[in-house]
């Protein structure tokens, strides 16, 4: 994909107040919510199985990404039997994708990880991901997001759901967009709002974003509590975001019968009073993917806590031990 992958550095400590972007660092934008009246309205029509990433057969509906990595991370995306090494599924059916472990990198050198696409988008339609773990630590970038396609970015929309860097505890959901799409102040949802301008240019890569509250939802006390479900809809209504840790995953959701209406307020939402929702993000294609250090984690580094450089963390092979997405599986229904 010909698209850097922006971000927000969040706080990462108590006295953290900055936005950071591909393309430079932005101040933090907090927003009033306190007259919250766009809430989520449930479709009429149930949700039925489409697509199914799972078990054994979990990477073969799946393109492996090749190129430089767009953020400028210290990585070197591997592919083809190469990164089967890297990205693999476990006996008891657990797809994992990971971060090498194996090689000492000159500081500042690069270091092998994985990035995939589905080979389907999907224009509109329920996610499900159930996650038993994923990557953190110092100098660690993971994300899980979509993207479309046909045009250059951000113009076919980008959908971030979780992302992080370093040893952040909260996970940051973020909507880049072409012009005219804007996140309506007026929206209710659990999490905070960081930003409400989802147009994406260089100069402001922030995009419109929630910030979700709690330790555990993101990096190590996510995996603490053997992960969790993030699940989420693109509608013509708008774009919802919710998030169950493995203790409050709904029956419907195990039993491959989703039914949102009765979620709840959704942890993220974005409405489509103020965006076209499908006319901004065109069919998306999933990702999931690990960089290092880039245009996001190294930035934020310094006031992180790691220790050294972000540079000096890649070269140790030691730094990556828990840098692995455990996936149980990925579900679209429509």
């Amino acid at each position: 994909m010909f698209r850097p992958l922006p971000a927000l550095v969040l706080s990462l400590a108590a006295s953290a107040t900055a936005l950071s972007s591909t393309h430079g660092a932005h101040l933090r934008r907090h927003n009033a919510v306190a007259s919250r009246t766009n809430t989520y309205v449930p479709r009429a029509d149930s949700y039925k199985l489409f697509k199914e990433y799972a078990g054994q057969t979990f990477f073969d509906d799946w393109d492996y990404f090749d190129g430089s990595d767009p953020t400028h991370g210290l990585v070197n995306f591997l592919t083809g039997d190469d990164a089967s090494k890297l990205a693999y599924v476990q006996k008891d059916g657990t797809a994992v994708i990971g971060v090498d472990t194996s090689d000492n990198v000159p500081v500042g050198g690069k270091r092998d990880s994985i990035r995939i696409t589905s080979k389907d988008s999907f224009k509109r339609g329920l996610f499900i991901a159930d996650i038993y773990s994923m990557p953190h630590g110092c100098s660690v970038w993971p994300a899980y997001w979509s993207i479309g396609a046909g045009k250059d970015w951000p113009l076919a929309g980008e959908i971030d759901i979780i992302e992080g860097v370093n040893d952040q505890t909260q996970n940051q959901i973020t909507l880049h967009s072409g012009p005219g799409c804007l996140l309506d102040k007026a929206t209710h949802a659990l999490s905070r709002i960081l930003g409400t301008q989802c147009e994406s240019k260089d100069g402001d890569n922030s995009g419109c974003a929630f910030q979700q509250e709690g330790n555990s939802t993101y990096g190590h006390s996510f995996n603490m509590q053997a992960g969790g479900v993030y699940a989420h809809t693109l509608e013509d209504e708008g774009i919802s975001v919710w998030f169950f840790d493995r203790s409050a995953i709904p029956a419907d959701i195990t039993a491959k019968t989703p039914d949102p209406a009765s979620w709840g307020t959704p942890t993220a939402f974005f409405p489509n009073t103020q965006c076209d929702i499908l006319g901004h993000f065109l069919p998306q294609q999933l990702i999931f993917d690990i960089t290092i250090c880039g245009d996001w984690a190294g930035p934020a580094y310094a006031g992180s806590g790691c220790p050294g450089t972000c540079e000096q963390a890649v070269a140790d092979p030691k730094n990556f031990a828990v840098a692995q997405w455990k996936i149980a599986s990925v579900r679209v229904y429509q």
